[in-house]
């Protein structure tokens, strides 16, 4: 899936359950931990294989499900350690449903064929084709087919949600470029 669609998914599933639990939508610090969650076990596994050579392929170690309850633990500690619960609970959502996303929709039909991944180390992965680093593997590995035109079109769809929740999180991305834009000194 593509990161897009990782998000949406992410944001969908997140503000549904701010709705319904709190009647609320999500709010700014935890809708980013969720953005960031989202995109997780890519922004792990992808240059580890593509670039570094230092995994086996673009979805192990961060795609593992023995990787997730380890994370899910870890981020449970510092969240709570730090009072900060519910940006933990929104990232550990991002990225268990950047690992359902990526669980290939055969499996309705019984085929399970294709989440190896979800097992690794434990399971053996099928081979990944070669790639000369994370941009070439962008460029030239996926295509947009059927799949891809849905990814997009559940991202429009989640970007309007977000947007009608009063875009939660885009205010500290904004501050954090702006002050990565500034000079020191200028405030």
């Amino acid at each position: 899936m593509w990161p897009w669609g990782h998000l949406a998914v992410a944001y969908l599933l997140y503000t549904a359950y701010t709705h319904r639990r709190f009647d609320r939508p999500p709010l700014a610090l935890p809708a980013v931990a969720l953005a960031i969650g989202s995109q997780f076990p890519d922004l792990i596994d992808k240059p580890l294989a593509w670039t570094f050579d230092v995994l086996p392929g673009g979805r192990t170690l961060g795609h593992s499900l023995a990787f997730a309850a380890v994370l899910t633990l870890v981020v449970y500690v510092f969240a709570t350690r730090f009072e900060y619960r519910r940006v933990g609970f929104a990232f550990v959502v991002g990225h268990v449903s950047h690992l359902l996303a990526d669980v290939p929709p055969t499996v309705l039909t019984g085929d399970l064929s294709g989440t190896e991944f979800l097992l690794w180390p434990f399971v053996d992965q099928p081979a990944d084709e070669p790639v000369d680093g994370i941009l070439e593997a962008f460029l030239s590995y996926y295509a947009m087919g059927p799949y891809e035109v849905f990814q997009l079109g559940l991202f429009v769809v989640a970007a309007l949600v977000w947007y009608r929740d009063g875009a939660p999180g885009l205010g500290y991305v904004s501050a954090a470029l702006d002050r990565r834009a500034s000079p020191a000194g200028d405030e």
